[in-house]
Formats: structure tokens, C-alpha cells, sequence
């Protein structure tokens, strides 16, 4: 169970609030969605994931070459009503990042999850 320390801790850096916020808004991205949509580099971008999965806020999959994060289903009511208030309360903050992510070449196709 993730305290409100632990959540506030975990997203006290923009590159982790940014892309658990997209993260949020989209239901999930992989790195390379995320290296373009906060025009940053695999190896920050890769770090931060992990940090974030580390501390129980999101959840990885593999399909293919591709990983895709999304945020864990477990996480209390609490956290999911905090992140989807800030993403909705501050879109223009996201409007670059969320242009970007809508605007790139290439972006991975996701095949449909079962089960």
C-alpha cells in the first residue's frame, strides 16, 4: 500500500509526474512513446520508469520489442483521483507533450490485451 509520502516522493521530479500523467491520460506508453512525447532520452526515460515501478506506481508489460507501462490497477482510489484531478486540471501544462506523442512517426501499434 503506497502512502501519500511515498506517492509525493515519487512524483517530485517532472519527468516522473509528466510521464505518469500521460501515462494516466493514455492507459499506456511505451519508452520510445514517452522519449518523444517528453523529447528526453532512453537511458532518463528508462530510469524514471524504473523508479516508478519500483515504488508500485506502474506496471510493465513486454509485446514484442516494445514495453509498455500503464499505471498499477492495485493502487488505492486516493492515488487514481489525485493524478486524474492534476491531469485534468493542468492539461495545458501536457499540451507539448501530448502534441508530440500525437504527432509521432512510427508509433508502436498495441495488440489487443485478452484476459
Amino acid at each position: 500500500m503506497i502512502t501519500p509520502l511515498e506517492l509525493f516522493k515519487s512524483l517530485a521530479d517532472e519527468t516522473r509526474v509528466r510521464a505518469t500523467l500521460l501515462i494516466a491520460q493514455q492507459g499506456e506508453l511505451c519508452v520510445c512513446e514517452l522519449m518523444c512525447a517528453l523529447d528526453d532520452s532512453q537511458p532518463k526515460i528508462s530510469r524514471h520508469l524504473a523508479q516508478l515501478r519500483s515504488n508500485g506506481l506502474l506496471l510493465d508489460r513486454r509485446q514484442g520489442q516494445w514495453v509498455y507501462y500503464r499505471l498499477n490497477p492495485k493502487l488505492p482510489g486516493w492515488v487514481r483521483d489525485i493524478l486524474q484531478a492534476t491531469a485534468t486540471a493542468n492539461a495545458d501544462w501536457l499540451t507539448d507533450n501530448t502534441s508530440r506523442l500525437q504527432n509521432m512517426d512510427g508509433r508502436p501499434v498495441r495488440e489487443a490485451t485478452c484476459c
